[in-house]
């Protein structure tokens, strides 16, 4: 159950959020139906679906290359990784149809 805040905010549950794919940015509609309220999904920004999984990986490639910049530039370092015996883009090139 969610509750109104003192702003006269409400949260949407999780299970909703999933259930209908609303994300942060997503608009809705508040809309009076009779003695209720009828929430309507307007838009969606961002349009994550859009994205290929290598548009996707190339996006998270330039994400973490500005981090490690940053870190660089604080004068933090991360502990070299030990080897997984896989690489993330190994994941993406299969074909899980089968």
């Amino acid at each position: 159950m969610a509750k109104v805040t003192s702003k006269l905010q409400l949260t949407v549950p999780k299970a909703i959020a999933d259930r209908f794919g609303i994300r942060p940015g997503d608009e809705l509609q508040w809309s009076a139906a009779g003695e209720g309220i009828r929430v309507t999904l307007l838009g969606k920004r961002g349009h994550r679906a859009a994205r290929t999984a290598q548009e996707r990986l190339e996006l998270f490639d330039q994400a973490t290359e500005r981090q490690r910049r940053w870190q660089a530039k604080m004068g933090k370092t991360a502990p070299p990784r030990p080897s997984r015996g896989w690489r993330r883009e190994d994941l993406y090139g299969r074909d899980l149809s089968d």
